[in-house]
Order: C-alpha cells, then structure tokens, then sequence
C-alpha cells in the first residue's frame, strides 16, 4: 500500500496500526489526545515483546516494526496516504465528521475505510465525496491475535476499491469474508449481539449463571471463548452500542440491548478495560 493511515489510537487502531508495519507499510498512526498516542506506543511495544518473547517475530523485525509508525495529532498527516483506516468511537456523526474532513485532505483514489462493527457503511460514507472509494473493514479485537477482516461493500463502493481493499487485508495476515449488502451489524455482529444478548437475559432472568452459559457454549459448540467473556473482552459499552445501531435498522426484538447489559453500561462497568463487567478482574 506504501503509505498507510490510521485515524485513532485506541485498542483497534494501535492493533492495526501494528499488523501493518509488520507487514513493511509505513503507518501514522493519528489521534487529538497526545496521551492517547503515548498510550498506544506502549501498547504497540509491549505487543511486539510479547510477540518476540514467543519467537514469533524477531527482535530485528519488531524493531523495523515500530520505526515504522509515526504519530500525528492532525488528520492533515493522512495526505499522500494510498489508504485510511478509521478506527474511532462507533458513533455515525463522529465517523462522518471523519470522513468530511478527510475528503477534504486525501486524493480522490484514496482509499476510506472504516472499522465500524455495526453502522452501515452507506451512511458513513455519504459524508465524503466519492463515496465509492469507501469500504468497510471490520477488525476483530485484538487485531494482532484475530485473523479475521469483515469486509463490507456499501451502496456505492466501487468493485476495484473492495479489491483493493482485500489486497490489504490479506497482505497484513488476516482472511476476509465480504458482506455483498451493507446492512446494519453486517454478519458477524448480528450474530455475536444476538447471541451476546440472548445469554445476557438468561442471566437476567436468574436461568442460568454468567459462568455456567459460557462453558455451556465452549463445551457444547466448541467457542474459543464464552458470548459473556467476549462482551467483557470487547467492551459492553461497545456491544450496547453496536445492538442499538442494529434495533434502529431493523427493529428486531433480538437486537434490544437486554436491561443487565443497559445496567452495567449506565453503571461503567464494561468488562476488562474497567475491571469490571459479567466478570470481575481485580
């Protein structure tokens, strides 16, 4: 891709930020909050420690790794970029706002991607101009451990953009699936919030412990990981917000955030980030 840009440094942009440099791209890693960067920096080197206490990466490569990311506090760095990776809060006016400004930055052929786990990107993208070159890709946390890469074609995106846009993907070590039509939670978070939600009211309902649904799931369907433990590990902040997106779509009585999870979000408990959530991590 040559030059790569990622539009924030939280949890999914340092992730992809550092497959990508892995991968030999040049990546400037972007965000307003200075401490975010900061934060990120320490998160992309302690990653690749882990990586090379593993050997599965050497201490030459991890190094080449991170000189090869920069940041910047200023979406103007994304100038010159082949593609531009937005990863910040899963909110459509903020993703917009993103997305206006960049049309503003950026060439016409650069490619505008979003990590959305759930807006439809048909209405990201008609905040920018040539909204055909506006693809969805869908990370999965933590993006340097998941293989996987949702690919998601909206109203307007153009057959070469979604081709190279799978180019990339796949050349930074993840397998895509596309998603043909853009609808809200596209394939893979429609099915982990119904799931998510449906265990979510069993526990509610006093039917069965957080811990007993998921092992019921690990033993009897072979999940790596329980549907609670991945709300904690995902952020039930984020889950709230993915199922609200979906019930404004398609108003489906699955998508409604159960009141346990509508709790634990009005209350801060989130899961892992905050310590506390379906589980609790002291």
């Amino acid at each position: 891709m040559g030059k790569v840009t990622i539009i924030g440094s939280g949890l999914m942009g340092s992730g992809i930020a550092q497959v990508t440099a892995v991968a030999g791209d040049e990546v400037t890693l972007v965000d307003t909050d200075p401490a975010a960067l900061a934060r990120a920096e320490d998160a992309i080197a302690s990653s690749l420690e882990r990586f090379t206490a593993k050997e599965k990466i050497s201490a030459e490569d991890a190094a080449a790794a991170r000189s090869r990311i920069s940041t910047s506090e200023s979406m103007d760095a994304a100038a010159g970029s082949d593609i531009v990776v937005e990863a910040v809060f899963e909110r459509l006016d903020v993703k917009q706002e993103v997305f206006r400004k960049l049309s503003e930055i950026v060439s016409p052929d650069t490619i505008l991607a979003t990590n959305t786990s759930a807006i439809p990107i048909t209405e990201i993208a008609a905040a920018a101009t040539h909204p055909e070159r506006v693809v969805g890709t869908h990370f999965f946390s933590p993006v340097p451990m998941m293989k996987l890469c949702e690919l998601v074609r909206g109203h307007k995106t153009s057959d070469e953009v979604l081709a190279k846009a799978k180019d990339y993907v796949e050349r930074i070590g993840k397998t895509c699936v596309v998603v043909n039509r853009d609808i809200a939670g596209f394939a893979t978070t429609r099915l982990i919030c119904a799931l998510v939600n449906e265990a979510a009211r069993l526990v509610e309902a006093g039917v069965i412990s957080a811990e007993d649904v998921d092992t019921a799931c690990k033993l009897g369907f072979g999940h790596a990981m329980g549907p609670l433990a991945t709300a904690d590990l995902t952020g039930i902040d984020v889950l709230v917000h993915a199922t609200e997106n979906i019930y404004e779509d398609t108003p489906e009585a699955q998508f409604y955030p159960p009141s346990l999870m509508r709790r634990l979000q009005a209350s801060g408990d989130y899961g892992r980030k905050t310590k506390h959530g379906f589980y609790d991590y002291e």
